[in-house]
């Protein structure tokens, strides 16, 4: 019997398309779900599809994205590929009636992000980008406890994430700080606060030798007044025992919080060192991969089966993300405050 899902009666028919480091922790985690069939694999390079699809008993396996999609038994698709080709792949999965699970950040630049929601509205399936964050169970109470009114009216927020150098060389021809990690805490500021962006102000620092600067700052003003400043440095020492250093500070008129998600909970004092390894977002626990991302995929499972759109994370939220580190990149080269409203 294949898997089924249990409210619903079936399992969703689940393809992923790009198997770098990322798409295999995706194709990881969909396989070891009841409620979702791993039902095909995607990538330009023969010998990792194989590897990975024999892995996982994946039969449909493609070296042409485009197969993928022509495939009628896929129903939805994780995106898992560079920055740089999700537009393009958004729009062409969209248009092919597939549900998207597209990784953040959602595009490089906001007229991107435009055509694929554009997509999306002419489609009948159904868009989220990956904002993984807003699924941790410490980040979700957080927001809870602040719709409930707990810290009163949000005046101010630093959230810090911060990788090692081993991280930031690996990924830093890729991505920059801004849009690869502070990504993630400007969204749920605006997202905790429920406001928009009125201006910007940043700086970087490049002290490494890759394409993107390692280092950077962003400074916000937010429509309710409050005040968010973001900060994101991929250049700890290579030593550093944590998988990140996450924290973030939330102050409002009547209290505080405080969200540490740096702090796995387990320390492994080994021969070869110290380490603290990943508790929460994608572990292997036993040979099973479990934690926020299996949660997130969940949530967009259900969202499939029920017909319902995603509201965890809307596609013009995402936009919003990706305009407001756009825009502090923008700051930094030019050295001023840049408006957005």
């Amino acid at each position: 019997m294949g898997k089924q899902h249990s409210q619903q009666g079936r399992a969703v028919r689940w393809g992923v398309i790009g198997l770098g480091w990322f798409g295999e922790i995706h194709a990881d985690t969909l396989a070891g779900m009841e409620s979702i069939e791993l039902a095909a694999l995607s990538t330009r390079r023969p010998q990792r599809l194989q590897e990975l699809a024999d892995r996982y008993d994946v039969a449909a396996r493609y070296t042409d994205y485009r197969e993928l999609l022509a495939d009628p038994a896929v129903e939805a698709v994780s995106i898992t590929t560079h920055i740089h080709e999700h537009r393009d792949l958004a729009i062409a999965a969209l248009r092919a009636g597939k549900h998207v699970l597209l990784e953040k950040p959602m595009a490089p630049t906001v007229e991107d992000c435009d055509r694929i929601i554009a997509a999306a509205e002419q489609s009948d399936a159904l868009l989220m980008v990956g904002h993984i964050c807003r699924f941790d169970p410490r980040v979700a109470l957080a927001k809870q406890a602040i719709d409930e009114g707990r810290l009163g009216r949000i005046i101010s927020m630093h959230a810090r994430r911060n990788l090692s150098q081993a991280l930031g060389e690996a990924n830093l021809d890729k991505i920059s700080a801004l849009m690869g990690d502070a990504i993630h805490d400007a969204d749920l500021m605006l997202w905790f606060a429920n406001a928009t962006p009125q201006s910007v102000y940043a700086q970087e620092v490049h002290p490494g030798s890759r394409k993107y600067p390692d280092c950077a700052w962003a400074m916000m003003r937010l429509d309710n007044g409050a005040v968010g400043v973001v900060e994101s440095v991929w250049h700890l020492p290579k030593s550093t025992p944590y998988t990140i250093d996450a924290r973030m500070e939330v102050i409002g008129t009547e209290g505080a919080l405080y969200v540490n998600c740096g702090q796995a909970g387990l320390e492994i004092h080994a021969a070869d060192g110290l380490s603290m390894p990943d508790t929460m977002y994608w572990p292997i626990v036993f040979g099973e991969r479990f934690g926020v991302l299996r949660a997130e995929l969940q949530y967009f499972a259900n969202c499939i089966v029920q017909g319902e759109r995603p509201e965890r994370i809307t596609a013009q939220q995402s936009k919003q993300a990706v305009g407001l580190m756009v825009a502090a990149a923008e700051s930094s080269r030019t050295g001023n405050v840049i408006r957005l409203a």
